[in-house]
This record gives structure tokens, C-alpha cells and sequence, in this order.
């Protein structure tokens, strides 16, 4: 009887808001080229690229707290979806970000702040998983 013990056990147990979710990573199927830039848009934002290979848009900005996401080209064809706070003056000048942040780590750090922005984040990824565009991967 060990039907419980498989991989559909482990992602049961790896949800958003957990210690375990924040080692989980966001992987795209395929890089972000100008077919596919407009699909990864959220919330009406669109990706811009900041330096070649990474790729940023607003996910969730306030006076005290905000999250872009990074869309990074990691080693080989990889492409993850990765988040940033960033340095904003003048009110919309943008001038730093952080260093990335794996997917889960954002996402929790964003349902601290607010749960229904960060649950509308998961459906946005939700939603790239249905239409096959990427998956959710665990880092070791």
C-alpha cells in the first residue's frame, strides 16, 4: 500500500506559504523571444528587457514593499521566473534590483504582505502551466 508514497505526495505537501515552497523554482518550457513576450505579460504589465538574457516587469509595488519579476536565462536553454525588489526613486525611476529571488521565496514574502495578490501570482503561473509553458521545479 504504498500508493501515497510517491511524487504526487511530495507536492502535496510543498504548498505556497510553507518553509519547503520557498526552495521552488519557476521553469519556462522555452525562452522568451518576441512571439512568446506578450503570453508571459501579468497583470497588464509587459516584460521589458533589461540586459540581454533578463527580463523584468511589476508584480507588486507600495510605498514600503515591492516585487518585480526576473525572468532569468540561466545556464544552457534554461529560463526561470525569479523575483527582485527594486531600488525606485523619484517615485518611478527605477535604479537597482536585488539579486534574484527563487519563485517560492517571492511568492511567500508577497502573501505576507498581501494574500490576494500573491494567490492572483500563483493563478498567473497556474495558468502557464495549463497552457504548457512551464512548471514548477524543486531546488536542491
Amino acid at each position: 500500500m504504498s500508493e501515497n508514497n510517491g511524487h504526487d505526495e511530495t507536492n502535496e505537501e510543498i504548498t505556497p506559504g510553507s518553509p519547503e515552497f520557498e526552495k521552488m523554482v519557476f521553469k519556462l518550457s522555452q525562452g522568451v523571444n518576441a512571439e512568446n513576450l506578450s503570453v508571459l505579460n501579468y497583470n497588464g504589465n509587459e516584460l521589458h528587457e533589461i540586459q540581454e538574457g533578463v527580463y523584468t516587469q511589476p508584480v507588486y509595488i507600495t510605498d514600503d514593499f515591492n516585487l518585480f519579476f526576473l525572468v532569468i536565462k540561466l545556464i544552457g536553454e534554461d529560463w526561470i521566473v525569479a523575483f527582485a525588489h527594486a531600488t525606485i526613486e523619484n517615485n518611478n525611476e527605477i535604479t537597482d534590483f536585488s539579486e534574484a529571488l527563487p519563485t517560492g521565496v517571492g511568492l511567500n514574502m508577497l502573501g505576507e504582505k498581501s494574500p490576494e495578490d500573491a494567490n492572483n501570482v500563483l493563478q498567473y503561473f497556474n495558468t502557464l502551466v495549463e497552457a504548457n509553458r512551464g512548471e514548477w521545479r524543486l531546488i536542491q
